[in-house]
């Protein structure tokens, strides 16, 4: 066993610039030859929680475990003891046992903190309300892919209109700086990053050659950008605050006239799922400038070149 400290994936700034880059670039080796790398081969169980429901995670997450060789032990929190109240601590240490990492997409960020902080084996974030890494992972992988490699994301501007408090934006923040890019939140007043993240991410930034603007604007978040994304007003459990949400953030859809004052090839992201006709329209996430479902399909490239990585520490 080695007496290296355990590495995890809890945020997105839990790996450095360039392993970012390493990651990416195996991402995009993935989906050149699926079965690149098999290190979880015999096979060796990966758990896979989920204490909120899932499409695309479940699938890329599963799917992904299989193609490396392994098993993906899926556990619906639910139906399990930690879905009953066992702490989390011990839920870690049973698992640490059997399983050679534990992906789990929930709530509250100190509790993968949990995760991690009780298990040897590395601890992936699937999504929690405050961050999620895999996904920007993908976001990253498919815009070098679409734009010819790693190398074309320093410098792009980036653009993320909506909830600027959710956990979409704060790792466009982390993430999108890690890659040297410049990144832009436009969201309402109340609706603001969390100050920490974004200090974070300015330093980042300035040592990765990019930068950080958050604004109360959508045109001047959105204006000469060269990706433009969004994601749903309503996070998964607030449905029923969707009118008054809906008369907040209206002014910040991706239309017709967000592609107008965008660079010119803009490309549009939204990690799904979406609502046609509330933060994003119709024309624009089934148009030519979509790379939306690029986008999805990266979800399994990116976490399977994550997990590889991990694997090798």
């Amino acid at each position: 066993m080695s007496d290296r400290p355990t590495r995890h994936f809890l945020r997105d700034d839990d790996i450095s610039a360039a392993e970012q880059r390493e990651i990416l670039e195996l991402a995009l080796a993935f989906r050149k030859d699926r079965h690149l790398e098999q290190p979880f081969a015999g096979p060796q169980a990966v758990a896979i929680i989920f204490d909120k429901p899932s499409t695309r995670t479940r699938v890329s997450f599963s799917t992904g475990v299989a193609e490396l060789g392994g098993y993906p032990l899926v556990i619906d929190s639910a139906t399990s003891q930690l879905g009953r109240g066992e702490p989390v601590a011990d839920t870690a240490r049973v698992l640490e046992s059997m399983v050679s990492a534990i992906v789990w997409r929930t709530f509250g960020q100190e509790l993968i903190e949990e995760m991690a902080a009780h298990s040897s084996k590395p601890v992936v974030n699937a999504l929690t309300d405050s961050f999620h890494p895999c996904q920007i992972l993908a976001d990253l992988a498919a815009v070098a892919d679409a734009r010819g490699g790693v190398d074309a994301l320093a410098g792009l501007s980036l653009a993320y209109v909506g909830d600027g408090a959710n956990n979409m934006a704060h790792s466009y923040l982390l993430g999108g700086a890690l890659a040297g890019m410049h990144v832009r939140i436009g969201a309402p007043a109340d609706y603001m990053p969390d100050e920490r993240i974004v200090l974070d991410a300015k330093r980042i930034a300035a040592e990765q050659g990019g930068s950080i603007t958050v604004t109360t604007s959508h045109d001047d978040a959105v204006a000469g950008a060269d990706i433009i994304a969004t994601d749903t007003w309503v996070s998964m459990g607030d449905e029923d605050q969707y009118a008054a949400r809906a008369h907040v953030f209206g002014g910040y859809q991706v239309n017709a006239h967000s592609l107008e004052i965008a660079n010119d090839g803009a490309q549009v992201l939204h990690c799904l799922p979406a609502y046609r006709g509330k933060e994003i329209t119709a024309d624009v996430i089934d148009g030519p400038q979509s790379i939306v479902w690029l986008e999805a399909e990266y979800r399994l490239h990116a976490q399977k070149a994550l997990l590889a990585w991990l694997a090798r520490r």
